[in-house]
């Protein structure tokens, strides 16, 4: 993406998680573990989803998706984090900072899509049980998933432009540990309400449609499991669904936190940006593999047929 970079200001210093000095070492030692976590959990629903013919279905495709993101999401702002941590240079050159917020917001709107894709996933399987194959065929779902992938673009490029054509003459130093919108505006030497505008609507109406849809879409799952006649029916749709309800609330959660206040605290909203950046996609894998059975029963297989591999 080429950008006219109308600053005088060539590199950020990140200041880092703020009322953190002196903890640097305890804080790299906490957050190394999540960030291999996470990646370590969704290689592994990924490599189990890719490995079991029974999981070659549009809802694991989906989630196949989702765990590409999370490990890209966190590995956007994790890196940087641990090497400022580990007590290397906190600078950023602006280019990297430009490709850091682009690709922050890019996976993070995708998530939002993605998670309202699986929710239609879910309340087609559910509603709709005797189409669910011919709704949700293989173009529809790869259909979608660009469609993320498009969508994700669009919203992301809006939000870059908007804060990296304004000039940035210094001072240069980001009150947070990467770069984001509400850092790096109070550093820019111009007007920056008509970017505050558009970013604080932008990210809460695609916030707010996303959560809409997916709120009417399990209302509508709601009855129609409701209706099930059997029990173990009804605790079989329950199960399935919940894992992708509780996923939504992680990821809903520090978004409105971090985006949707009138006036944004620093501290609440650095707190909150770790659970997102660390905990939420750490989260995911632990959620799916515990509360679906055939996840863990794939991965099981996957195990035993890598722990009987012959020696050469």
């Amino acid at each position: 993406m080429e950008m006219k970079n109308c600053s005088e200001v060539t590199e950020f210093i990140l200041l880092g998680i703020p009322h953190t000095e002196g903890l640097e070492t305890l804080l790299f030692v906490l957050f190394l573990p999540f960030y291999a976590c996470t990646l370590l959990g969704n290689m592994s629903i990924l490599v189990t989803i890719l490995s079991s013919n029974r999981l070659h279905t549009p809802m694991y495709f989906f989630l196949g998706n989702l765990s590409v993101f999370d490990m890209s999401f966190s590995s956007v702002t994790c890196p940087k984090m641990l090497l400022y941590l580990m007590g290397l240079s906190p600078l950023i050159s602006y280019k990297d900072c430009v490709s850091q917020l682009f690709f922050f917001h890019f996976l993070g709107s995708i998530e939002c899509f993605l998670y309202t894709v699986m929710a239609y996933d879910r309340f087609t399987a559910i509603c709709h049980p005797l189409r669910y194959a011919v709704i949700m065929n293989p173009r529809v779902c790869v259909a979608l998933a660009v469609g993320t992938w498009l969508l994700g673009c669009v919203h992301s490029s809006i939000l870059t432009l908007l804060t990296f054509t304004l000039p940035y003459c210094g001072p240069n130093e980001v009150a947070h540990f990467f770069c984001d919108i509400p850092a790096l505006l109070p550093l820019a030497c111009a007007d920056t309400s008509l970017a505050q505008r558009v970013s604080f609507t932008n990210v809460g109406l695609v916030s707010l449609v996303c959560f809409l849809l997916i709120l009417v879409s399990y209302t509508r799952i709601t009855i129609s499991i409701l209706q099930i006649p059997s029990t173990e029916g009804r605790r079989r749709a329950f199960s399935t669904c919940s894992a992708h309800l509780i996923a939504i609330l992680c990821a809903y959660g520090p978004i409105i936190t971090v985006y949707l206040q009138p006036t944004p605290n620093p501290v609440l909203g650095t707190v909150v940006q770790i659970l997102m950046n660390l905990v939420g996609p750490m989260l995911n894998p632990l959620i799916y593999i515990l509360r679906n059975k055939e996840v863990k029963t794939a991965m099981n297989k996957v195990l035993h047929r890598t722990n009987h591999i012959p020696v050469i």
